[in-house]
């Protein structure tokens, strides 16, 4: 039983890094303190401050299915509920014979790994707790943000940009709503981390088919697979392209070193010496996209050097 829970564990964060998730590091906060139960307010600690830290909900706080229904809540239809482990004590009990052919009972204490499932508040409806009140208001009081006024102006200056959104804790673009998601601004852990990672977003969203119909984004391609990984290089380099412009330090890269080893596996399978430099060649055309930089424009620079 241990070892299967050990299996699941490890297979989580393998499956994690292999779609370029870096679990034990984030530049945003993805709520105010660690990972902790609702009703006891106690923090998850050891290898589920990781297992739940890592889902990316912008709440801190989870119950288990009957936690939820204690609060009179209910879980909305389709969430899946994530994995806690604990070690839980028992008493064996084992009868030796002595040399007289007297019956020893010996109890000792053992610990075996267990687990079981819990929600995150983001996950529930009907669920009004206190706690759930102040972490929110927490979030929105974080620390200033000073936008740079050079990204902002990338932003803006996107023609047919896709939707940008504020909701959830996490970042991500997502292709069938043509939607960008990023993590409350305050959250970060600077301005440049918000930039870069919001770059980083913006370079996927040019693959939609109303834009550059990028294979990597149009087909939605598989984690982890030749066009997954082509695809994240691409946005990594676009978005090393548009801090360069921007003038800000690009700080995504340091926070997705597990696509290096997807990278590095592509080149080596596919024996595909031109993936660097097509993903470059793709990235500068997303870059010029965002920032509209014509054909004629792009001439007369290649003239000039």
């Amino acid at each position: 039983m241990a070892s299967k829970v050990f299996e699941i564990v490890t297979e989580k964060i393998i499956e994690l890094l292999e779609k370029g998730v870096v679990p034990w590091h984030r530049p945003w906060k993805a709520g105010v303190g660690a990972p902790c139960n609702l009703i006891s307010n106690k923090p998850y600690r050891g290898i589920n401050a990781f297992l739940l830290g890592m889902t990316f909900y912008s709440s801190r706080y989870w119950l288990s299915f009957n936690q939820v229904k204690q609060l009179g809540g209910w879980v909305r239809k389709g969430e899946k509920a994530s994995m806690v482990v604990f070690f839980k004590k028992y008493k064996k009990t084992t009868a030796e014979t002595n040399q007289e052919d007297e019956i020893d009972i010996n109890r000792f204490n053992s610990f075996v790994l267990r687990y079981y499932y819990v929600f995150n508040s983001d996950q529930v409806e009907g669920v009004d707790h206190k706690r759930l009140v102040e972490a929110s208001e927490s979030i929105k009081n974080l620390a200033e943000f000073n936008p740079i006024e050079k990204c902002e102006a990338f932003w803006n200056g996107y023609k047919n940009a896709p939707e940008l959104k504020h909701d959830q804790q996490r970042a991500f673009y997502r292709p069938a709503h043509d939607l960008i998601n990023m993590p409350v601004k305050t959250s970060f852990d600077s301005e440049n981390e918000y930039y870069s990672t919001l770059f980083h977003e913006m370079i996927h969203s040019t693959g939609h088919e109303a834009r550059l119909n990028r294979k990597g984004i149009a087909e939605l391609s598989a984690f982890g697979g030749h066009e997954y990984s082509k695809e994240e290089l691409i946005a990594e380099m676009g978005a090393a392209f548009l801090c360069a412009y921007a003038e800000i330090e690009n700080k995504t890269i340091d926070n997705q070193a597990a696509y290096i080893s997807n990278w590095l596996s592509a080149l080596k399978q596919k024996n595909n010496f031109r993936l660097v430099i097509d993903a470059a060649s793709a990235a500068q055309k997303a870059t010029d996209l965002i920032l509209g930089i014509k054909k004629e424009d792009k001439a007369e620079q290649e003239e000039g050097e």
